[in-house]
């Protein structure tokens, strides 16, 4: 047996386990003639997948139609939470790989932060690190997920069970301890099997915002820190230079939860305001048990050890009185640093206490300049060692998260921005109708306006809500700001901009509430434009130079460092124009916009808007990163992580930590090694970008005849897909469509590719590329399958292009995807647009194959293949229960019951996949 199939033979062991005791749970609870009806089920799919068995096929039909509802609800719960035991397994199979790996002292992997530091040293480029980590910006932002499935209740069954899989690995267990493990994990199995997936009610944002938090705990609170300490660490062992050296907070972890108000009615300013004031709260009660914990352990005694004259003050002013502590200065400096900082919460989240005569900290400058001077005190007086661990950690938290914890983004669509704006002008002008003036008349009269002194706004008006509304966020913002600071809420991003115009009018939103002061023209907010439809990609740069022309606008981002931010919509694109031309178009707009901001020599940072499915932009971050044009990173990233790939990246500790050190990592590389990696080989690149271009329009053109001119495909969609019982899950805050209405355009991204996925066709994230490589092997007979080829082998965009392709397709079951379409009521409609797409899927693959030379899907990744081989034969039946679901319901079978089972499977099939939505 080879080495590879030793380790993961771990991963077997542990998935064979997990689902015996998951078998037990449910033969105890359900009795074995359930257990056996499960097991059945499961063996005619996977009959029905390995083999395409016609007679499998109708075997599989007959004993899904005989279950009742109940017994098909019990089905459907037994595959879902086998998903959910699998994914723990494969986590848990990563972090014993990668800890096998250190232990080892095998080279560094590529991805790690000491892969990409070591690179940077062996190229001799160790100089320009210090330069990169003054200027760099690292940012995961935390988004809600309209489609996100899992209840935090199931997260925390999943996490239980994770930690006493992890202990069997780092503990040598005696015989006693085995058994004890094992009868923990059935525990745990039982009482996850008992738990319900599904919410009885639908998420509030708050409850969103309760969620998204709920991953500092596990994971980003500490483990953050702790990056920061070992990359420290990392560099002062290859460079005496960065002895002693704390490096600036270069990462943060943003949110838009609380914030996002694009087509999300319930995002108000009390909604802000209560946001905000549960982060400072979730970080201020991080930081009181923090400082109780390290008061335990610096019980340093005078006599025994100095202490430095400001310790000593401290610990003066402290109103710890007690005789036991009266000589140890470290424990009554902290004590009185626990007094402030618990009268701090009062003052910012209404928690907590505040005794008498003791001053709240005004800012989190104070709290650090406290910890400092512990800090100080114990190196100057021989005991660095102790500053190392704990306070050391501390210290960075507050560095990194202030009193506010996540810097939170603002986001509202330019349409209401511009409806807003008219409203005043109309009751400041009266006759002056803002939505009739075209493009320049706008730009005039809003920078007249922004130059003005005036306020547009009246305390004597009436306004209507849209417009209350957002002057209630905007002032509920600069109360924010003065509150927790100006990283509470540092930006305010624009989706559907479209125009400087759009630019514009949030500048004078700003202005009228105080944000943006027209005499200095210094603005407190970053204004970020969103491009997310192809038409709004191509004319991006050009907007952007437009409003670089403006003197206003130059000196609105003098007061922002000349630095703008420009964030890019992969979801929203892919939805208008396909997959490979959204990538393409996405490439060739960041090429752009890099010479645009060099010409007007303004900092360029790119917040690029991925969802988790490669339908979305999703698939490796690294890959993604290091894939960049030349010039695009320039050590500044962000970039969104939604929904269940929250859960999937930052759930587990260890993992997470995984997933923000790649980050980091590609960001260095990128920026410091960018020649071997950015772009087409100099003697191929033109021809490499002019096929590009030419494969982009045959596939938009293929995408959108299919998508947006078939008669009939929006009816095709809605009943081939589960995408009616999405709009109606208890899954999120946010309606599916931005408007009442079953149009694709005004549908989501995120359901749309949910949808897509749950019926296994996967759509967005391959249709057209068959038809593009077709035509293009049409057009060059002679040469066209070298230049493809070529692109593959030497172009990491195109590289990375196909590998996410390639991963969809694995993922992807026409044969499954068939059984749904058979959903669709009228036969001409199904078989005429389903053939369609079976023909392009089929030619999707053969280019795939012939570019890549690969046999197999995932033939270059036998971690993906593997997963495959272990959680398909459970996802699969979930698929064939779904559809006799739906079918029954849309019969007339609509009771509770029916749509339990429906929305069960929902969460099955998305916990299956992982990066579906």
């Amino acid at each position: 047996m080879q080495m590879n199939e030793v380790k993961d033979e771990l991963l077997s062991s542990d998935i064979r386990q997990l689902g015996r005791l998951l078998g037990d749970a449910i033969r105890n609870h359900l009795g074995d003639p359930a257990f056996e009806r499960i097991e059945h089920v499961r063996q005619l799919a996977i009959r029905f997948r390995r083999d395409n068995d016609e007679a499998a096929r109708a075997q599989l039909s007959d004993a899904l139609q005989a279950l009742s509802q109940e017994e098909t609800t019990q089905l459907t719960r037994a595959f879902s939470y086998f998903s959910l035991l699998a994914n723990i397994a494969e986590d848990q199979h990563h972090i014993r790989r990668t800890r096998a790996h250190l232990i080892a002292g095998s080279p560094p992997r590529q991805g790690s932060l000491s892969h990409a530091v070591g690179n940077v040293f062996d190229a001799g480029k160790a100089d320009a690190l210090e330069t990169f980590f003054e200027d760099a910006f690292v940012s995961p932002v935390f988004t809600a997920h309209p489609t996100e499935v899992q209840r935090k209740s199931i997260q925390n069954c999943q996490m239980a069970i994770a930690r006493l899989l992890s202990e069997r690995d780092r503990v040598q267990m005696t015989p006693e301890e085995a058994e004890q493990n094992e009868e923990a994990l059935g525990r745990g199995i039982v009482t996850l099997w008992q738990t319900r997936l599904l919410r009885t009610s639908k998420l509030s944002v708050m409850d969103e915002v309760a969620n998204g938090l709920s991953f500092y705990d596990h994971t980003i609170l500490r483990e953050l820190p702790k990056l920061y300490s070992s990359l420290e660490t990392m560099l002062a062992q290859r460079d005496a230079r960065w002895e002693d050296a704390e490096l600036p907070n270069f990462m943060k972890v943003g949110s838009w939860i609380g914030g996002d108000r694009d087509g999300n009615p319930f995002v108000t300013a009390d909604i802000l305001r209560s946001t905000l004031q549960t982060q400072a709260d979730k970080v201020l009660d991080f930081y009181l048990g923090e400082l109780r914990k390290l008061a335990s352990q610096l019980s340093l005694a005078q006599i025994l050890n100095a202490c430095s004259e400001p310790l000593r003050a401290l610990a003066e002013r402290s109103a710890d009185a007690s005789p036991h502590r009266v000589d140890e200065p470290y424990r009554r400096a902290l004590h009185g640093i626990h007094a402030r900082l618990d009268a701090t919460r009062v003052v910012l989240s209404g928690k907590g206490k505040q005794a008498d005569g003791v001053q709240p900290y005004a800012a989190a400058a104070e709290l650090l300049a406290d910890l400092d001077v512990v800090q100080h005190s114990l190196v100057s007086n021989g005991l660095r060692a102790l500053a190392r661990g704990r306070l050391r950690q501390l210290r960075r938290a507050v560095k990194v998260f202030g009193f506010s914890l996540a810097p939170l983004d603002l986001r509202q669509n330019s349409d209401v921005h511009e409806r807003v704006v008219g409203e005043l002008f109309a009751g400041a002008q009266p006759g002056l109708v803002y939505l009739d003036l075209d493009e320049e008349q706008r730009i005039s009269l809003l920078l007249a306006e922004l130059e003005s002194p005036r306020l547009l706004t009246s305390p004597y008006a009436q306004y209507s809500e849209e417009t209350t509304s957002e002057l209630d966020i905007f002032r509920a913002v600069r109360a924010a700001h003065v509150k927790y600071g100006k990283e509470s809420v540092p930006n305010c991003i624009i989706s559907k901009a479209a125009s400087v115009s759009d630019l514009l009018e949030v500048a004078l939103l700003l202005k009228e509430v105080g944000l943006l002061r027209q005499d200095s023209r210094e603005v407190d907010v970053n204004i970020i434009p969103l491009f997310e439809t192809i038409d709004d990609l191509r004319a991006g740069p050009a907007i952007m130079a437009r409003a670089f022309g403006l003197p206003f606008y130059r000196g609105l981002l003098a007061s922002r460092a000349d630095q703008q931010e420009v964030m890019l919509g992969y979801s929203d694109s892919n939805k208008d124009g396909g997959f490979l031309t959204s990538g393409w178009e996405l490439y060739k707009a960041e090429i752009e916009l890099v010479t645009v901001f060099k010409q007007y020599q303004i900092k360029l940072r790119l917040f690029h808007g991925r969802g988790g499915s490669v339908g979305r932009g999703g698939g490796p971050s690294y890959e993604a990163i290091l894939a960049q044009p030349a010039g695009a990173v320039q050590g500044q990233i962000r970039l969104t992580e939604q929904g269940e790939v929250i859960t999937a990246k930052y759930a587990n500790p260890e993992v997470g930590r995984r997933n923000l050190e790649v980050l980091v990592a590609a960001t260095i590389q990128s920026t410091l090694l960018p020649q071997a990696q950015l772009q087409p080989k100099a003697s191929a690149g033109a021809g490499h970008l002019a096929a590009m271009e030419e494969l982009s329009g045959t596939a938009l053109n293929a995408y959108r005849d299919l998508v947006y001119g078939t008669e009939g495909f929006e009816q095709y969609f809605w009943e081939s897909t589960v995408i009616a019982e999405i709009a109606a899950l208890n899954i999120g805050s946010r309606p599916a469509s931005r408007k009442k209405s079953t149009s694709i355009e005004d549908l989501r991204a995120i359901p749309w590719v949910l949808s897509w996925a749950q019926c296994r066709l996967m759509l967005p994230g391959w249709f057209g590329f068959g038809s593009a490589v077709q035509a293009y092997l049409a057009a060059h007979p002679a040469d066209g399958a070298d230049v493809l080829r070529g692109m593959y082998t030497d172009w990491p965009f195109f590289t990375s292009l196909l590998s996410n392709m390639d991963m969809v397709l694995a993922k992807s079951d026409i044969a499954i995807a068939g059984k749904y379409a058979e959903l669709v009521k009228d036969k001409a409609l199904r078989d005429a647009i389903f053939t369609r797409i079976r023909a392009e899927y089929a030619a999707t693959l053969d280019a795939l194959k012939l570019i890549t030379g690969q046999e197999e899907l995932q033939q270059a990744n036998p971690l993906m293949q593997r997963s495959i081989r272990n959680r398909f034969p459970y996802i699969d039946p979930l698929n064939h229960v779904q559809v006799e679901l739906l079918k029954r319901f849309r019969e007339g079978k609509q009771d509770a019951a029916a749509r339990t089972g429906i929305h069960l499977s929902i969460n099955g099939i998305a916990a299956g996949l992982r990066n579906s939505g």
